[in-house]
């Protein structure tokens, strides 16, 4: 039986298929989606650079127990599904945790070497830190861990070798109906992006679907293969928990 009204918290690390999958989601009717809500207050919270910091704080605001209590409040235009694209590391330690209860968390995963080669493409001299595994693993043992269940998983890369098959599976999971217009969506902007959608989603405004799944070697500085390589236990923790309709 469907939890009715459905509140969706999807934790995943930067450059994943994360919007995409936002964009999915928005396009049922009975959805509504929020991107990324604990942005600003993170940017503001850690002091940390990046693209239009100062127009996202500004935008999305700073007081975390404010956004946390619309993540957990009455959903949007009085829809029954309340979809959420957050960032794992935008979840700080200093954060409570106890209203993680009241949402439906799953965890979108992808293969550091993908998420590494693909965040230096929009901001370079990436840390361990910022690409959220570490984070990401924490956060999925605290959920198993106080709901007494495991989470649903998502690989990215098993996802976009099938998608229509892992979009009825994960439907499934969350006891809802699977609506085939999750599947496309109209190219360009929404209105539901949040500011920084121009330094981070050009490939997703010059897409009307999921991307066909490419198997790639990536080119990776030592740097970046040394960090691959402190995120991969992380990865594979989650890995081993995957959803396989």
């Amino acid at each position: 039986m469907q939890v009715d009204p459905l509140r969706i918290a999807m934790w995943s690390g930067p450059r994943n298929i994360s919007t995409a999958l936002m964009r999915a989601w928005e396009n049922r009717d009975d959805c509504v989606v929020w991107d990324e809500p604990l942005y600003g207050y993170y940017l503001n919270a850690t002091g940390i650079a990046h693209p239009g910091a100062a127009e996202v704080i500004a935008e999305q605001g700073t007081d975390a127990n404010a956004i946390i209590a619309r993540c957990i409040g009455d959903i949007p235009g009085g829809k029954r599904i309340f979809y959420q694209k957050h960032m794992t590391l935008h979840l700080l330690p200093e954060l409570d945790r106890s209203w993680l209860s009241s949402l439906q968390n799953c965890f979108l995963i992808r293969e550091p070497e993908a998420v590494i080669a693909s965040y230096a493409a929009v901001r370079s001299d990436a840390t361990l830190e910022d690409i959220g595994f570490v984070q990401q693993a924490e956060l999925f043992d605290h959920v198993k861990r106080s709901s007494g269940e495991i989470p649903l998983v998502i690989d990215s890369r098993e996802f976009l070798l099938d998608p229509r098959c892992m979009l009825e599976a994960v439907c499934d999971q969350l006891k809802i109906e699977f609506v085939p217009a999750m599947l496309n969506w109209p190219k360009g902007a929404r209105d539901s992006d949040g500011v920084w959608a121009k330094h981070w989603y050009d490939s997703v405004w010059n897409s009307t679907g999921f991307a066909t799944y490419r198997a790639r070697d990536y080119q990776l500085s030592a740097k970046d293969r040394e960090i691959s390589l402190q995120a991969s236990p992380y990865y594979e923790e989650l890995y081993q928990y995957r959803l396989r309709p």
